[in-house]
């Protein structure tokens, strides 16, 4: 039996849930979402509760009754709340600039990298060495995130590139004498 998926799916308010079949389409202050289920799980509304049920007694159905309720608990939150991450940049002469669609890198290469912004997600530098991507969709701001940080990952010996706020990069001692 699935822990996380027994539990009912909350929804918030201000936000809108309907179902039509196996399609959640979830509607708030933050934004739109929708998700197809998988066909091992079914969900029901009841009073201001969602709550998703494996149709069979299958291994697969009761993997995907956890991750389609994980899925549409993250949706509900993300269009009453929204996500961030934060990301920040260490290097010299490294920084970010958002110019509207596009965010410009400066990353130690001959050349700017040109990042477009997906739509649903904004990307805000309060500094030229911090980005703030927030949304409604917590997989789409986490692509984004992991993407950016692709351009240029922390290295060990410096700590330079990109990385989370919250991650802590394990320096290595260089070359001795």
């Amino acid at each position: 039996m699935s822990r996380v998926g027994k539990l009912p799916v909350e929804i918030k308010k201000g936000v809108t849930v309907t179902i039509n079949g196996q399609t959640i389409n979830v509607s708030g202050p933050k934004g739109k979402l929708s998700i197809t289920l998988p066909q091992e799980v079914s969900a029901k509304q009841e009073n201001n509760e969602v709550v998703i049920t494996p149709i069979n007694k299958s291994k697969r159905a009761r993997m995907m009754w956890g991750t389609a309720r994980a899925n549409l608990n993250n949706m509900v939150k993300g269009c009453a709340e929204g996500f961030s991450l934060k990301l920040e940049i260490n290097g010299v002469g490294y920084r970010a600039q958002a110019q509207g669609k596009t965010l410009k890198l400066n990353l130690g290469y001959s050349h700017d990298v040109n990042f477009p912004i997906p739509e649903g997600v904004t990307i805000a530098t309060p500094k030229p060495t911090e980005l703030e991507i927030t949304g409604a969709d917590r997989r789409l701001i986490g692509q984004v995130a992991a993407n950016i940080r692709s351009f240029r990952k922390p290295e060990p010996y410096k700590g330079k590139g990109i990385k989370y706020s919250t991650e802590t990069i394990r320096r290595k001692e260089g070359k001795k004498k």
